[in-house]
C-alpha cells in the first residue's frame, strides 16, 4: 500500500513540475523575487541620477557621482585638473564642449624665433572661417645637434578652444623650413567671430608624441575688415613667445541669479556630520550677449571641480528666444565632507545651442578662491571676490539657502573626462 501511494505522489510531483513552465533553477527563483530585490545589483546607487519637481515648481538633479570622485582627488592631489598643465582640450563651440589652456602638453623650453606665413578669409556662401597655412622659416631647433624640428601648426578661436575648435596641420618632419599650403575650416557664423581671436602656434612633435612651443601669433577678429582684399593675401607674421592665458576681454557678459544650499547629513550615533549636500539652485540670467541677433538658445552646465568626469556634470533645459533666460533649476551634488568645501569649486557655464555647436557666453567660479585644492595649485581656483563671499556664506549657513547676483566672466575651463 505504501508503495502504490509513493508511486502516486511521484507521478503528481512529475506532472506539475512539467506544467510549471519556468522550471526550477535559480533564473525561476529570481523571477519570483519582488521587484526591489531584483534591482539591488543592476546600477549602484553612487551612478544613479534622478530628475524630479519640486514642490515649487523647481527642477531638480541629483547626481552622487560626484562624492566618490572628490574623495578620491583627496588621496590623489596628482590628479587634479590643472587649466595650463592637462593634456588634451574639448570644444567650447561643440556639443559637450569645454575649454583648457592653449599651451595644454608644452614639453620644454625652446627659444621662440622665425616667423609663419597664413591668410585668413570668410566665405559667406559655406558660412565657414577659412585659415590658409602656406609655410614657416627660421623656426627654432627641438633637436640642437642636428639643427632640426619636425613643426605643425595649430589653431583655436579664442577663448573657444577645444576638439572641434582645435585644427591642426600635418607634421613636416626635419626641417626648420616647413611647407604645408593647407586649408583648415572653421564652420561659424560671421556675427560670431566677432567675439573670436585667432591663435595659431607653431608646435614640434618629437617621437614619443611630446609637443614644444615654438612661437605663435594672435589676430583680433572684432575689428578684422572681410571685405579687404589686402587681408586676404598672404603674409609673413613674426612668432611670439606665449601669450599668458589673462583674459580674455572683461566686457559685459550677463549675470545670473543663483543661491546655495549646504545640508549636512547627521550620522547616528555622531554627533558632527560626516557628510553632506550642495544644492545650486540657478534661478535667471540677465542681459546674456546676443551672438546672432534675437536668436539666443542658452542653458547651464555645472561641475564641482576638481571632479571633471561626464557622470557628474549637470545642466539645465535650454531656453530659447530671450537674452533673459529663467532656469529655476536646482542641482544638488552629495558626499561633501567639511574638509571638502574647503578643497571644491562650483563651475557654472552658460552657453548657446546653435544647430550641433554650443557657445560659450560666460560663466561663474564659486569656491574660496585660493588658488589651490588638496594641496596642489591649480588655476581653475580663481574665484573672485563676490563669488568667494557667497561660498564662504554659505559654508558659514547650513541649511540655509544664501543668494547673489553675480556677473558672468570668460573662463579656461577644465577638460571634461570620461
Amino acid at each position: 500500500m505504501i508503495y502504490i501511494i509513493s508511486i502516486y505522489i511521484f507521478c503528481r510531483v512529475y506532472k506539475y513540475i512539467k506544467s510549471d513552465k519556468r522550471g526550477w533553477g535559480f533564473s525561476s527563483v529570481v523571477e519570483r523575487l519582488p521587484n526591489k530585490h531584483k534591482a539591488l545589483g543592476s546600477v549602484p546607487s553612487s551612478k544613479k541620477k534622478e530628475k524630479k519637481k519640486k514642490s515649487d515648481d523647481r527642477e531638480t538633479d541629483t547626481a552622487s557621482e560626484s562624492s566618490y570622485q572628490l574623495r578620491r582627488y583627496k588621496k590623489s592631489p596628482s590628479s587634479l585638473t590643472n587649466l595650463s598643465s592637462s593634456s588634451g582640450m574639448t570644444s567650447l563651440s561643440s556639443a559637450s564642449g569645454s575649454v583648457m589652456s592653449v599651451y595644454s602638453g608644452d614639453f620644454g623650453n625652446l627659444e621662440v624665433k622665425g616667423s609663419v606665413q597664413f591668410a585668413i578669409d570668410y566665405v559667406e556662401s559655406l558660412k565657414e572661417l577659412h585659415v590658409f597655412v602656406a609655410q614657416c622659416k627660421d623656426l627654432a631647433a627641438a633637436d640642437a645637434k642636428k639643427q632640426r624640428s619636425d613643426p605643425y601648426v595649430k589653431t583655436y578661436l579664442l577663448p573657444d578652444k577645444g576638439k572641434m575648435g582645435k585644427k591642426k596641420t600635418l607634421v613636416v618632419k626635419k626641417t626648420l623650413n616647413p611647407v604645408y599650403n593647407e586649408i583648415l575650416r572653421y564652420k561659424i557664423e560671421r556675427q560670431v567671430l566677432k567675439t573670436q581671436k585667432l591663435n595659431l602656434s607653431v608646435w614640434h612633435r618629437d617621437t614619443f608624441k611630446r609637443n614644444s612651443f615654438l612661437g605663435e601669433v594672435e589676430l583680433d577678429l572684432e575689428t578684422w575688415d572681410w571685405d579687404s582684399k589686402q587681408n586676404k593675401q598672404l603674409k609673413w607674421y613674426p612668432l611670439k613667445r606665449k601669450t599668458a592665458p589673462v583674459a580674455l576681454e572683461t566686457e559685459n557678459r550677463g549675470e545670473m541669479k543663483l543661491a546655495l544650499q549646504y545640508v549636512p547629513e547627521p550620522s547616528p550615533g555622531k554627533k558632527l556630520p560626516t557628510t553632506g549636500e550642495v544644492h545650486i539652485w540657478v534661478k535667471e540670467c540677465l542681459d546674456l550677449p546676443l551672438l546672432r541677433g534675437s536668436h539666443l538658445n542658452s542653458f547651464v552646465k555645472c561641475t564641482i571641480l576638481p571632479d571633471t568626469s561626464r557622470k557628474s556634470r549637470q545642466k539645465t533645459r535650454a531656453v530659447g528666444k530671450t537674452s533673459n533666460p529663467v532656469f529655476n533649476h536646482t542641482m544638488v551634488y552629495d558626499g561633501f565632507r567639511p574638509e571638502d568645501l574647503m578643497e571644491a569649486c562650483v563651475e557654472l557655464t552658460v552657453w548657446d545651442h546653435y544647430k550641433l555647436t554650443n557657445q560659450f557666453l560666460g560663466g561663474l567660479r564659486i569656491g574660496f578662491g585660493t588658488g589651490k585644492s588638496y594641496g596642489t595649485e591649480v588655476d581653475w581656483m580663481d574665484s573672485t571676490s563676490e563669488e568667494a563671499a557667497l561660498w564662504e556664506k554659505m559654508v558659514n549657513s547650513p541649511n540655509t539657502w544664501v543668494e547673489a547676483m553675480l556677473p558672468l566672466r570668460m573662463l579656461l575651463i577644465a577638460k571634461i573626462s570620461k
